[in-house]
């Protein structure tokens, strides 16, 4: 069992001990995932691009916090959905391969059209 594995096993665990199953609906977690990605979002807001790469020990606590929170969101959510979150974390960089050739896209932020 690899560790997202376990970390689900302990949330569900967690929500259940609480009764706290009928709470974490889909949509639910999905509103609390974009909540806490919001929060993670806004200690960056004000930065520049050099202070945001070269956080004090403080802002760097906060922003664990909040990764933690968006990644206890999003493994509640998958394991709610049955989505095994490495693999689909690898199928969207199979699909990112196959859209975003090296040859064409090394260096640019341009998007590339839908396939």
């Amino acid at each position: 069992m690899g560790e997202l594995e376990r970390l689900a096993d302990r949330m569900r665990e967690f929500a259940q001990a609480r009764d706290w199953e009928r709470f974490h609906t889909p949509k639910n977690l999905a509103m609390a995932l974009a909540g806490e990605v919001g929060e993670l979002v806004a200690e960056f807001q004000w930065l520049t691009p050099a202070e945001s790469s070269t956080l004090d020990e403080e802002a760097t606590a906060r922003v664990r916090a909040e990764l933690g929170d968006v990644t206890a969101y999003l493994v509640r959510l998958a394991d709610l959905l049955g989505v095994d979150l490495v693999r689909a974390a690898h199928d969207k960089l199979d699909e990112s391969e196959r859209r975003y050739d090296p040859g064409l896209y090394r260096g640019s932020a341009r998007k590339a059209p839908p396939l």
